[in-house]
């Protein structure tokens, strides 16, 4: 069952899945009736997911489950992947690629590979100070407590990308 995202707990687990640039009008409405149409029906061993969706920057998808109602199960999450996949295909777009990074460059987001990231911290053209978004939380209190959207100083970013900037500062 969709619950609005506004609704769900800050204890409720969180997948961020990020298209690889934002979406036009149309493709927002084709995301957006897939992944409810989903919802509506999701459920872990024939037990209903209170979910929720977001669409954030017209980029950034987040899905979020209640679990003190019931647990998502690997089947469950397996059949979201699958239904973004899927619309995938039919979009002409990445959604379940959790490998670019994305982070600001001025007013747009940007998506580089990690090498490519790597070699643009390591070239100075990112910094410890460069906004970048953390799709690796797994809690929406973590988003709510201002966690997604951070220097990439208090990201993994930092620890995986700018260590030796970091470090000789």
């Amino acid at each position: 069952m969709r619950v609005p995202f506004s609704q769900m707990p800050s204890d409720a687990r969180l997948w961020i899945f990020a298209a690889e640039r934002p979406l036009s009008d149309t493709e927002e409405r084709t995301l957006l009736y897939a992944v409810d149409a989903f919802l509506e029906q999701w459920a872990a061993h024939g037990a209903p997911l209170a979910a929720a969706r977001d669409l954030r920057y017209r980029q950034f998808l987040f899905v979020a489950v209640d679990e003190a109602q019931a647990g998502a199960s690997g089947c469950s999450i397996d059949a979201m992947t699958r239904v973004l996949a899927a619309l995938e295909g039919e979009m002409g777009l990445e959604l379940v690629n959790h490998g670019p990074v994305l982070y600001r460059e001025g007013d747009r987001i940007a998506r580089l590979d990690r090498a490519a990231f790597a070699e643009q911290a390591r070239r100075g053209e990112v910094a410890p100070d460069t906004i970048v978004f953390n799709n690796t939380l797994s809690r929406v209190a973590e988003v709510q407590n201002g966690k997604w959207e951070v220097p990439a100083r208090d990201s993994w970013h930092g620890r995986a990308f700018l260590a030796d900037v970091t470090a000789k500062r």
